[in-house]
């Protein structure tokens, strides 16, 4: 597959990056010569620097033959622009990052396609979806669902107290019947190796766990990690951005208590106008006294959603110090994203790493539908869509020889989530769930092209 990508950005490196596991033609597009060059020594790429807006440029990578032209600058005019021109001069299917959340919700109405746009990226919508479906899911630190709930995809941290400790998988499925989940991750507490679990994996104590499950064993997690998950009504957030705006209004509709603290005056005018429901604070989120004033230790949980990494990082840390449960963290540097546990903060998330994620599934071979890079280790999870001709249909997950490093977590068909064991065979037009090592994708894709 031959991808240009427009902008060298953490959103266009990461990709670049995650695409060097696969053979596609890469050309990277940045009027910055260090990024350029900093991608160059680090990936298998080609990169031009140019003005991607150039016509002359976009000709001079081949912009005719492109299968896929991603634009993903810092600028949603700059991308929109981009989409419009690489599509007029023969680019297959195009894809812009975008910021105003509008263009999405309104895609149908203006038919962006017609425009020459096939799919727009809100960074902005999906760290709010991303925030929301955490605390829905308030026991997990990491969480995806997919086909609207069918399977969930959530991670937990093992609690001393848990009764499967010591269990092997294999024994703990033997011990605990009717199970309704299936454990695809696991990381050893001081361990930067990630395991996909087989049968004699070992569950320990503060280990992080992911599991692929149904809705009904969401509770059957918790209660096997000895966790315990508290309803979430009072919430602190910190940053007036258009991700704490958009949150602070999900929550007010689901009726949740929210302060928001925004350290700009106009900006917090504006917002206590916009935000009727919601207590808006004019203030400083690092300011220990002002937290202490609103009762931060009252809170279930607190959102720290500035344009900075260290004030989000800090408040949330101070909120951590104060009792607070459950703190969520946005940050802006991707090499922060692997530290989340390190530092003390629940969960850290990145827009732009979240973005890469959604792009991204229109680059992977075979037919795949969603894919999301878990929390603090080393392993993705894909969702294939499986056609007549898919090796994976034509005999039972126990006689695939699927790869070691990989596992399939669940299966959707029609509406209905199914934790597959090894006596399940897939059929056509099944939805099948993988986690697999990065450097293993390849080998699964093989099974659904």
């Amino acid at each position: 597959m031959n991808i240009i990508i427009a902008g060298a950005g953490e959103v266009g490196f990461h990709l670049a990056k995650l695409l060097s596991f696969e053979s596609h033609n890469i050309t990277l597009i940045d009027k910055d010569k260090d990024r350029l060059i900093y991608a160059d020594t680090r990936l298998d790429i080609k990169t031009l620097q140019d003005d991607a807006t150039s016509i002359k440029a976009l000709k001079e990578v081949n912009i005719a033959h492109t299968d896929l032209f991603i634009a993903v600058t810092s600028s949603e005019t700059t991308n929109i622009t981009l989409c419009v021109l690489s599509k007029r001069l023969g680019a297959k299917k195009t894809i812009a990052r975008i910021r105003n959340s509008e263009f999405t919700k309104n895609k149908d109405e203006i038919n962006f396609k017609e425009l020459g746009i096939d799919e727009l990226i809100s960074t902005e919508e999906l760290a709010t979806n991303e925030i929301k479906l955490l605390l829905e899911k308030g026991a997990f630190h990491d969480t995806h669902e997919f086909e609207n709930g069918a399977l969930i995809m959530v991670g937990i941290i093992m609690s001393k107290s848990a009764p499967i400790l010591g269990l092997t998988v294999k024994k703990a499925a033997a011990t605990f019947t009717d199970i309704h989940f299936i454990p695809v991750a696991i990381q050893h507490y001081k361990s930067q190796q990630t395991i996909i679990p087989r049968g004699n994996t070992v569950f320990e104590a503060k280990d992080q766990v992911y599991f692929i499950t149904t809705p009904e064993g969401v509770d059957e997690i918790q209660k096997l990690s000895g966790t315990s998950s508290k309803a979430i009504k009072n919430v602190m957030i910190a940053g007036g951005s258009e991700i704490g705006k958009r949150t602070a209004i999900e929550l007010c509709d689901k009726n949740l208590n929210v302060k928001l603290i925004e350290y700009n005056k106009a900006r917090a005018i504006e917002l206590a106008e916009r935000l009727p429901n919601a207590l808006v604070i004019y203030g400083d989120c690092r300011d220990v006294e002002l937290l202490d004033n609103e009762n931060v230790d009252e809170m279930d949980a607190f959102i720290a959603v500035t344009g900075r990494s260290e004030t989000n990082i800090m408040s949330c840390l101070v909120a951590k110090s104060k009792g607070v449960k459950r703190t969520i963290a946005l940050v802006q540097n991707i090499d922060y994203f692997k530290l989340s546990k390190s530092i003390g903060i629940d969960t850290l998330i990145n827009k732009k790493l979240l973005a890469a994620n959604s792009i991204f599934r229109y680059i992977r071979r075979g037919e795949v539908l969603e894919m999301t890079i878990l929390n603090n280790v080393n392993a993705e999870i894909l969702e294939f869509k499986t056609h007549e001709d898919s090796k994976i249909t034509k005999k039972k997950i126990a006689d695939l020889n699927f790869p070691r490093n990989a596992i399939i977590g669940g299966v959707i068909r029609g509406k209905e989530g199914l934790i597959p064991l090894g006596d399940f065979q897939i059929q056509k037009d099944d939805k099948v769930v993988v986690c697999c090592l990065p450097d293993t994708i390849s080998k699964v894709e093989k099974f659904f092209n």
